[in-house]
């Protein structure tokens, strides 16, 4: 197949973990790839162009997508995957740290849409998949603001695919569970610790470490978003992996009462 005849597809945070995975899977299946990172990256993979772009910047993003459009005349599907964690007690982080991590988790999100949307709308067609997480139907403990950011984009996005579909665009989320990669090491710490959190914040990293060790492999995650892109009828939302599938069951039926006890059991949280 030649680069015109080719779909393109763009995926910000694609230098490892869940957006290098669907890079590839992408790739794989017959799209010609542009992946984004902050910083340059050496590492090079036959198939994926990778570009650099700070989704906090609105220069940044302007640059990255017209110089796709510049390049390919179009962009058949965005994929929005770069994004950042911060775990510890709510009140343990600043009102600017939590702006700081909505900027890049939600607004990035919108920085990015709004400038790649107009090309779509006009050619009549695209899809775009917003990486969601689990933590985006459900409350996080000791990652409250993350959280917070994931349930503003299920929101943002519902209600986008809304005004787009008049359009033949279609948005869509990806809700994955734990899933293995650096995200939750390079998560930004609290920048106001209290001594009182300092047992808890222990035991909740021990928790992860623990569950990451035998997390769903981010391949399983390119998968389902390569499944969302080429869906004649695109959902609205998927699951990515078992852990999430059984969690978003257990909040659509399980009595509130019920599932509260599940979680704080889980987490080993005091009744």
């Amino acid at each position: 197949m030649s680069k015109a005849d080719q779909n393109v597809a763009l995926i910000t945070g694609a230098s490892k973990g869940i957006g290098l995975a669907t890079a590839k899977a992408l790739q794989k299946a017959g799209f010609r790839v542009f992946g984004t990172s902050r910083r340059a990256v050496t590492e090079s993979h036959d198939g994926i162009t990778m570009l650099t772009c700070d989704v906090t910047d609105e220069a940044s993003v302007s640059k990255l997508v017209d110089g796709v459009l510049a390049s390919t005349g179009r962009i058949d599907l965005l994929v929005n995957n770069a994004g950042i964690g911060m775990f510890g007690g709510a009140e343990e982080s600043s009102a600017a740290q939590v702006q700081a991590l909505f900027d890049v988790n939600l607004f990035g999100v919108v920085r990015v849409i709004n400038k790649v949307l107009p090309s779509m709308r006009q050619r009549g067609s695209g899809r775009i998949i917003n990486i969601s997480s689990i933590l985006g139907v459900i409350p996080a403990p000791y990652s409250a603001h993350y959280s917070a950011s994931k349930h503003a984009l299920e929101g943002y996005s519902e209600s986008l695919d809304h005004e787009t579909r008049a359009f033949n665009v279609r948005v869509s989320l990806i809700e994955p569970a734990y899933t293995r990669s650096a995200f939750d090491d390079n998560a930004i710490e609290p920048d106001s610790t209290l001594r009182e959190y300092d047992r808890i914040r222990t035991e909740v990293k021990a928790f992860t470490k623990k569950t990451m060790a035998t997390a769903e492999l981010p391949e399983i995650v390119g998968d389902v978003i390569v499944r969302a892109a080429t869906d004649t009828r695109p959902r609205r939302r998927y699951t990515a992996g078992k852990v999430a599938r059984q969690i978003g069951i257990l909040r659509r039926f399980a009595p509130a009462k019920i599932f509260d006890r599940l979680l704080r059991r889980e987490l080993q949280l005091p009744a």
